[in-house]
């Protein structure tokens, strides 16, 4: 069974070809980043354009890298939501097209669900376990009890964490996407050079939320506050004082559903799932084992919305031709201590 999945959720226009949920036989991702770059974030209308120009040639170029024409798919998954409206549109139409001029059945699916499906490409998996969806636009700790069964523990109140990276990279220069660049200063940086504060959440509803609009405004208004004696402020221990914090923030949080779940295997998915911070952190808990997607599967990418779509299509889910999209993340089940 080979699936098409089409991804197109934000900047990355992106489609492969996934065979029985797992195999991934092709996955092109074409990079909108230097459109963008110039604006230190993602242009809504260029995004939507470029999406628009690009659907066409790389889901040609998935189809070709898998070695089949048209008439090998057996279905097309498409994403449908969250995202930025325009862009989601594109892709959604393209997969309702090409699935209609095939004869073949259409999933449109989830976004954040298809990054938490992504480790499974790679990794043979039991339901329950705590995932870790990390990125531009979210930062969620849940129970995943199947692949589109999920259960908030904790989420942000404030930016998401990819959000945090962006702005501070922004404010510095350092460079855009921030998470990319300041990964890389910090591994020549101190990350002792500034004690920058860790919100204070912990009690009741939000013992497994986080905040980083605090370490944001720390950083970027009150930094020769929390700059430990004896250090420079370079960029490089900006970076690295900033990105050790971030991480402590959601490692706090998630450290505490470990010990209040009694599940030991986390699941991360996102494009912060790459930062080597956070992927060495989570190393050093030898009493969990800790599942990352490869790098090429931490961003927007197709393989993972068809993988996703391929479990859809076990259980005889079709989505109808009408289906629309959505900018905005669903209701997800919501639990509490």
């Amino acid at each position: 069974m080979r699936i098409l999945g089409i991804e197109s959720s934000c900047d990355e226009c992106a489609a492969a070809i996934v065979e029985d949920g797992r195999r991934v036989l092709s996955n092109i991702v074409a990079t909108q980043i230097p459109f963008h770059a110039a604006y230190d974030g993602v242009v809504p209308e260029i995004a939507s354009r470029k999406h628009t120009e690009w659907i066409g040639v790389v889901a040609s170029r998935a189809l070709a890298e898998a070695g089949i024409g048209a008439d090998g798919v057996d279905a097309v998954a498409a994403t449908a939501r969250p995202g930025l409206l325009g862009s989601l549109l594109v892709g959604l139409s393209f997969g309702k097209a090409f699935a209609w001029t095939r004869g073949v059945p259409f999933m449109a699916v989830d976004h954040m669900l298809a990054h938490l499906y992504a480790p499974r490409l790679v990794e043979d998996l039991e339901y329950p376990y705590l995932g870790l969806l990390v990125s531009g636009g979210h930062s969620i700790i849940c129970r995943v009890n199947d692949f589109d069964d999920i259960v908030v523990l904790g989420t942000t109140i404030d930016d998401a964490v990819g959000e945090a990276f962006d702005k501070v990279s922004k404010h510095f220069g350092f460079g855009y996407p921030g998470g990319a660049y300041i990964d890389r200063l910090a591994r020549k940086g101190d990350s002792d050079a500034f004690r920058f504060p860790l919100p204070r959440l912990h009690k009741g509803d939000h013992r497994y939320d986080v905040s980083y609009s605090g370490l944001k405004t720390a950083v970027v208004n009150q930094l020769e506050q929390f700059r430990v004696p004896g250090h420079e402020a370079t960029g490089e221990n900006i970076a690295a004082s900033f990105q050790k914090t971030a991480v402590d923030i959601l490692l706090r949080s998630l450290f505490r559903a470990v010990e209040d779940t009694g599940l030991t295997t986390v699941v991360a998915g996102g494009g912060v799932a790459a930062n080597s911070w956070l992927r060495a952190r989570l190393a050093e808990r030898t009493d969990l084992r800790c599942i990352f997607p490869p790098l090429e599967l931490c961003g927007d990418n197709g393989a993972m919305i068809a993988g996703l779509g391929y479990r859809y299509f076990q259980r005889g889910d079709r989505s109808a031709l009408d289906a629309t999209a959505s900018p905005r993340v669903p209701a997800f089940k919501r639990s509490y201590p």
